[in-house]
């Protein structure tokens, strides 16, 4: 079976988000100063082969753990879904 997965990994909340500390400050300068926060995280999309559900939240999840995602700095959520 194949499967879709997307992953979004965010900072910290308790850590600061220089771009998105950026961005929310230019959301001002352009006239959308009812935005008062902005956190820019990554998103991304993995097409995984594996013979069940289960086992590709397994394959996202270590792949997140070992690779995608830096655990001190960053959390990670995702979706999977059968195509």
């Amino acid at each position: 079976m194949e499967f879709i997965a997307k992953i979004n990994i965010m900072p910290l909340k308790s850590l600061l988000d220089p771009q998105g500390k950026a961005v929310g400050s230019n959301m001002k300068n352009i006239g959308l100063s009812e935005i008062k926060e902005v956190r820019v995280g990554k998103h991304i999309t993995l097409n995984i082969v594996a013979s069940n559900k289960e086992e590709a939240v397994n394959i996202v999840d270590q792949a997140c753990k070992k690779i995608l995602c830096n655990q001190i700095m960053e959390s990670y959520e995702f979706s999977i879904n059968k195509i």
